[in-house]
């Protein structure tokens, strides 16, 4: 018992000496910024996950509107972070239009069930089982079209579609500029 009480202090001795001699310090931008990103992990900024992407942003490497699942909201939380200009989400990304939130739709009668969909998804919104019907958690999905053909072997089984707006989802469209000063007024 003697023994391996003092082996068992002499290794944590040299385990606590080898975690304060090779402490390896995060970059603490990094982690702030990684915190805004919805952790989706979709790989659309073309990284492979939100912590590459994070590191990138904060070396200047990549542009903060890059991040489709985190949309607007991640793209100003970002510019007010590092205090950088906020823009529209690039026109690049594999969402299409980045006015509009896309969510992924599953044509149940054609579903054939083979969980290929379910096994990409990087936020869990496709439920179902194998050989029966899959389904879509619209509130889960981001949009990213990780589930879309190739890995879909079913031909227009899954279908991008746009966010129906609700209460929380709503936006009010920009007022129209006027091009001609306004006539009548004082003439």
């Amino acid at each position: 018992m003697l023994i391996i009480a003092t082996a068992a202090l002499v290794f944590g001795v040299l385990l606590g000496f080898a975690a304060i001699k090779f402490h390896i310090e995060g970059d603490p931008v990094v982690d702030k910024i990684d915190a805004i990103l919805p952790q989706t992990q979709c790989g659309q900024c073309g990284y492979p996950g939100c912590k590459p992407y994070a590191k990138a942003v904060a070396s200047g490497e990549a542009d903060i509107n890059q991040c489709a699942p985190g949309g607007e909201q991640a793209v100003m939380a970002l510019a007010g972070l590092l205090g950088r200009e906020p823009k529209p989400l690039s026109a690049e990304l594999g969402s299409g239009n980045s006015d509009e939130p896309m969510v992924a739709l599953i044509n149940e009668e054609t579903c054939i069930g083979c969980t290929k969909c379910i096994q990409v998804c990087p936020v869990d919104a496709i439920v179902g089982a194998a050989k029966h019907k899959h389904t879509v958690i619209e509130a889960y999905c981001t949009g990213c079209k990780l589930c879309l053909p190739p890995v879909c072997p079913v031909e227009n089984c899954i279908v991008m579609e746009t966010v129906r707006p609700t209460a929380t989802l709503w936006k009010w469209p920009e007022p129209a500029r006027f091009s001609e000063p306004m006539r009548g007024a004082g003439s």
